[in-house]
């Protein structure tokens, strides 16, 4: 449990999406808590001290509205921005997801660098911050959230200077060669920097932020102390990886139904060998990269016919950008022809579902799966990763990871691999399968040990760390909580 003394401001929590969605029933619009990594981290904070979460509602409203949260426990409040089809499109769709987005994960040739989309995107900032410089308080303090929204600290603090404003970045930052291509660099960077304290997932990121502070925006910064002096202002800068509600994953994974839906799944695919593939659709999340490297494996060994299978969960998303549909039909086209390569009239080498499967119901893939296979080609974390290991209270299975995954900082007992490399993911599959049961033991015994020292409850708990050090006027980021040093708090 997250120790709320910690802070006892009240928090304006700003994100793009809202912790719940809408389903149109009728002439109503029905509230559904959304599912998400984002949500999932945060709202639990909310529980526990109030507050308000200010954030685009994803459906048509007149003006600003309020509503209580849960709806049938209320403990916080949502206020939705109202946001137009024409803004939705150039902000989200355009600038954020079709510059910032492939931007930051390293695909410069899928940027659309519009001039148009970065007007709405400056807009559309202009809402968020006039929304809630409307609720902002005495004493209150602003935490905004993610990529669509880095021009929201400076416009709160052009109309309140003393406002106390944390940010996190939860996508990867890039290099300075990289975020220099962007023409409005200089401008995202003093949007951040309006800040009092900006969070990222690793020491990279970390990194990457300060060169681009110094170089392009040139201005001094302190990488020792990770702290930037902006204006006489002092802006701290930290990583602080994510982590996953463990307790939670345990629970699910020692219920009965869950144990019973696992062994379902196995006798269902009729394979010894058993890898896991979960993600949105993505061209960041390496499920092509994946499916080829299946596709080698069982031409290398085709021992392994009969005996392997790969589950491929992937949930469809931002189907109104067209990389995305081109992503699906060519991802649809590449399962079918490996399918019908190999596959037997009782068999099949990769079991595809192109839907979102609830949370809970994912636990009982991990528990199915010997080996989880998280390949992104770019990731700010992953969580996946941290949820299979969190979910195997057995101590078995392994993990096949991404060394460009932000987890992969935290992850050295994984088996790391050069996604872009498909033979080396082939053969680490291969490495998996023939890894001795003491050694699999060994390894997520290890990775255990981490997922549980820096769970979700310490992540909460550093932020909390950081709300009280702007509350008291002090420089945040003095301290860890007793979890980071092995102790779990809560």
């Amino acid at each position: 449990m997250v120790d709320t003394n910690l802070c006892r401001a009240r928090l304006l929590v700003v994100s793009n999406r809202s912790p719940y969605s809408f389903r149109h029933i009728g002439r109503r619009w029905r509230p559904e808590r959304a599912i998400g990594g984002l949500v999932a981290a945060v709202e639990p904070v909310l529980h526990r001290l109030g507050g308000l979460w200010i954030a685009w509602g994803d459906r048509p409203v007149a003006g600003s509205e309020k509503m209580p949260a849960p709806p049938d426990d209320p403990r916080y409040q949502i206020k939705f921005v109202p946001l137009s089809s024409e803004e939705v499109d150039g902000y989200y769709f355009g600038f954020a997801n079709d510059a910032l987005w492939p931007l930051c994960h390293y695909f410069l040739g899928k940027c659309n660098f519009s001039r148009e989309h970065w007007q709405s995107y400056r807009n559309v900032n202009r809402k968020f911050a006039a929304a809630t410089l409307e609720e902002l308080a005495a004493g209150d303090i602003v935490w905004v959230h993610d990529y669509h929204l880095a021009l929201v600290p400076q416009y709160i603090r052009e109309r309140e200077p003393s406002a106390k404003i944390a940010y996190f970045w939860h996508i990867p930052f890039p290099g300075v060669d990289l975020f220099r291509a962007l023409p409005w660099r200089r401008e995202i960077l003093w949007g951040l920097l309006n800040s009092d304290f900006v969070g990222f997932h690793t020491e990279t990121y970390v990194r990457n932020f300060l060169d681009c502070v110094e170089e392009l925006a040139k201005i001094p910064v302190d990488r020792e102390q990770g702290r930037v002096i902006v204006d006489g202002r002092r802006v701290k800068v930290r990583a602080v990886p994510l982590g996953v509600d463990v307790g939670y994953c345990q629970r699910l994974a020692n219920s009965p139904d869950m144990q019973a839906k696992a062994r379902a799944i196995r006798q269902a695919l009729r394979s010894e060998i058993i890898a896991l593939g979960v993600e949105r659709l993505d061209y960041t999340k390496g499920i092509l990269e994946r499916i080829w490297a299946v596709e080698r494996l069982l031409e290398a060994h085709p021992e392994l016919k009969r005996k392997f299978s790969l589950i491929q969960i992937a949930a469809p998303s931002r189907t109104k950008v067209p990389e995305y549909g081109r992503l699906k039909r060519l991802v649809d086209e590449t399962i079918g022809r490996i399918n019908g390569r190999f596959a037997e009239l009782d068999w099949v080498p990769i079991v595809y579902f192109s839907k979102s499967v609830p949370r809970p119901e994912l636990t009982a893939y991990y528990q199915a799966a010997d080996i989880a296979l998280v390949i992104p080609l770019r990731d700010g974390m992953n969580l996946v990763a941290k949820e299979y290991v969190a979910s195997r209270t057995d101590c078995d299975g392994v993990v096949i990871l991404s060394e460009l995954a932000g987890v992969a900082e935290e992850f050295d007992e994984a088996v790391l691999v050069n996604p872009f490399d498909i033979d080396q993911v082939a053969e680490a599959i291969r490495q998996a399968i023939d890894l001795d049961v003491e050694e699999k033991r060994r390894r997520m015994q290890r990775l255990r040990e981490k997922v549980e020292r820096r769970d979700l409850t310490w992540w909460l708990e550093q932020m909390l760390y950081e709300f009280t050090a702007l509350s008291a006027g002090e420089e945040s980021g003095a301290r860890e909580t007793a979890s980071a040093a092995g102790e779990h708090v809560g």
